[in-house]
């Protein structure tokens, strides 16, 4: 890729399969998992699982279509780099646009999470601080931002083993029955639920907007795709049974902390403040990889002039589009200041669904000779995003389109200046 006539500047590939799982699963086994099941819970009770499972079905759809497309196109930016080869520089931008805009406010999200668990009364100070310290270690380099997701997924994966465990060993009396109550399931409800569970799965693009800094990108980033979705599927289904075992949907859907109350009522009362701190780390681990894919996609579009041409640069000894870090956590670190994002989590989710739609439809243009997958895997991604995505609370639904709108506004405002 070129810009201004002179070679871009490449980043260094020194993330093996190993790196970029544990990159992936630090993305999707994260604050989800401790927050969205009670939303779920309330749009459709037990019927969570079979949303949770519709979730899981859609989500491979877009890993298989982001991974043969990240092994064609291993260059940062993701979807947008696949909107923009495939079907049109519109659609890549607007994927994009979608991704860097909704995924910064997801990080302001993700940081107020940190304060909401580690110091309640002073939740925008700890925000602020997580954001700022998080972006200083992607600014020393990818590798550092990999050896402390590493360190975060294997803490939170030993909570959430402990709350499976807690709930299966101590266990309620009522726990069969509380798996088998599917009275008042409707389908919009078990919709709404997929689409809320799918929130958590969004990470595994993550890889793919590494793609220019992994180590032979054909093989690794489809394995590391699939291994990190298989991997996380399984954890996401033993702590939702585990937790619609011990507590019942209603209890679920009537608590903001269902793993803390699980634990309490299974009578492992000294766990409680281990899953706290499990909760911190996973949204701390959420943050360092959402930092990370957003300034990837930020340098990406800045190299073709969508974003201030500053932020295309790559620092000489990190090796890292380092003002694109920072242009990403200081914007981050504003809103976690002043704003309370949670409402904000229904349009980015709608921003988000939108990203994949356009990998998918980008996936469906493949020609054998590249590598194609079988057409019903993009086309029903596609589909199920599109389906989902409408099935979100109308405020998400108009919030998202209008900012969608937005952007394509000052898309084509720039191509009439220009001519």
């Amino acid at each position: 890729m070129t810009t201004g006539g002179q070679p871009a500047k490449q980043l260094r590939r020194t993330l093996g399969v190993g790196d970029a799982v544990v990159i992936g699963l630090s993305s999707m086994i994260g604050a989800g998992i401790f927050a969205a099941l009670a939303p779920a819970a309330r749009a459709a009770g037990a019927g969570l699982l079979i949303g949770l499972a519709a979730a899981g079905v859609l989500a491979y759809c877009n890993a298989s279509s982001s991974a043969r497309l990240a092994a064609l196109y291993p260059a940062s930016g993701g979807t947008y780099v696949y909107g923009r080869e495939r079907l049109g520089e519109f659609w890549g931008y607007l994927a994009g646009w979608g991704f860097v805009v909704g995924k910064t406010a997801s990080c302001a999200a993700m940081a107020l999470t940190v304060g909401t668990y580690a110091w309640p009364a002073h939740a925008h100070v700890v925000a602020v601080t997580s954001v700022l310290a998080l972006t200083v270690v992607n600014y020393l380099g990818v590798q550092k931002s990999t050896w402390l997701a590493r360190s975060i997924v294997a803490a939170v994966l030993l909570v959430l083993t402990a709350v499976v465990v807690a709930a299966f060993v101590f266990g309620a009396p009522d726990l069969a029955a509380n798996l088998t109550t599917w009275h008042g399931i409707s389908a919009g409800g078990v919709l709404q639920s997929a689409g809320l569970l799918f929130f958590a799965f969004a990470g595994y693009a993550r890889i793919a907007t590494l793609g220019e800094e992994v180590r032979d990108p054909a093989r690794t980033i489809p394995r590391a795709i699939l291994i990190a979705l298989a991997v996380t599927l399984a954890v996401y289904a033993g702590v939702a049974v585990a937790v619609l075992g011990v507590l019942g949907p209603r209890r679920v859907a009537s608590t903001a902390t269902p793993l803390v109350d699980a634990v309490r009522i299974a009578g492992a009362g000294w766990l409680v403040p281990i899953v706290a701190v499990g909760a911190v780390l996973a949204a701390l681990g959420s943050l360092l990889s959402l930092l990370l894919g957003v300034s990837r996609t930020a340098l990406a579009m800045a190299r073709d002039r969508h974003l201030p041409r500053q932020l295309d640069a790559v620092h000489s000894r990190f090796a890292v589009p380092h003002r694109a870090e920072l242009a990403v956590g200081l914007v981050a670190a504003s809103l976690a200041a002043t704003v309370d994002l949670r409402g904000a989590i229904g349009f980015s989710s709608f921003a988000v669904l939108v990203y994949y739609a356009v990998a998918n439809a980008s996936a469906f243009t493949l020609r054998p000779e590249e590598g194609s997958l079988p057409k019903f895997i993009p086309v029903f991604g596609a589909l199920g995003c599109v389906v989902v995505a409408f099935a979100l609370p109308l405020t998400s639904v108009i919030a998202g389109a209008a900012f969608l709108v937005l952007g394509a506004a000052v898309y084509w405002s720039r191509r009439l200046l220009r001519r």
